[in-house]
């Protein structure tokens, strides 16, 4: 018999057509977060059972861009880096499961295949999408990372822009925010094949990094403005006040995750 080989789909007889390789994932990325607060009831929309409002700050939000590379253990993608280089947009909420505060992304668009064959497998709700920001540069015109540093980040999806934002750096911070500074509590969801069956794949899972390390945060202020769209609802989480901006450059290991309950969600 044959055997196919592979992580993720397409499986062949030599494993190399598959979209992503086995984890462990390595990152290093440039972020730009903006943080603000929404009404918590549009957070509270988001969170299926057994999933509630964080004790503190429920309508906190943090919108997140970034611009990755990343590989496998190997780190062979880098050297062919139409493999490696992506950028993404992500929305991070906070949550509490069992008395523990998580955060959860509830919207996420990227710009490459494999990014969001990785959000299948992790539990993020990944969508193609056009995200660009301004990258900082020692030399020439780009900003350097340093009081008033502008940058610039876009949001598109569906050939709508949903979102815009100036990011002004102000001074270096002790953090890069604090919404997305928990484990992710994710779901994983997968229709039957079988019409009114339900889901085939009901998971609530935690993940987070297996190592971390990252430069000095800075901290600043944004403008940010969301945009309506007929397939996107980020705009839901209006923004009712600001919080803060900022910008940090870090490196990820992601080595798996953490079952934390199955068949309990009530997602349709």
């Amino acid at each position: 018999m044959t055997s196919l080989r592979g992580y993720f789909h397409p499986k062949t007889a030599t494993g190399a057509s598959s979209l992503i390789p086995s984890p462990p994932w390595r990152y290093s990325g440039d972020l730009l977060t903006v943080e603000y607060r929404t009404d918590p009831a549009r957070v509270r929309e988001l969170l299926p059972e057994p999933l509630e409002l964080a004790d503190e700050d429920p309508g906190a939000v943090a919108l997140i861009w970034a611009d990755w590379q990343s590989c496998s253990a190997s780190g062979e993608e880098l050297l062919d880096p139409v493999r490696s280089q992506y950028k993404e947009a992500f929305v991070v909420v906070r949550c509490k499961y069992r008395g523990r505060t998580y955060s959860r992304c509830v919207h996420i668009w990227v710009d490459k295949d494999f990014a969001i064959a990785r959000g299948l497998h992790q539990g993020y709700p990944k969508k193609l999408g056009s995200i660009h920001q301004t990258r900082p540069h020692p030399f020439g015109p780009a900003p350097r990372i340093e009081a008033g540093a502008r940058f610039g980040a876009t949001l598109a999806a569906a050939d709508r822009r949903i979102a815009q934002a100036v990011v002004t750096l102000r001074e270096p911070s002790r953090s890069n925010g604090f919404v997305n500074a928990h484990p992710m509590a994710h779901h994983r969801w997968l229709p039957s094949i079988e019409k009114g069956k339900g889901l085939a794949l009901d998971e609530l899972i935690e993940s987070g990094a297996a190592s971390f390390e990252g430069g000095q945060p800075w901290v600043g202020e944004a403008a940010l403005e969301l945009f309506e769209a007929p397939t996107e609802e980020l705009a839901r989480l209006e923004i009712r006040e600001p919080i803060a901006a900022y910008y940090r450059q870090v490196g990820v290991v992601w080595d798996g995750g953490r079952l934390l309950e199955s068949g309990t969600s009530g997602a349709e």
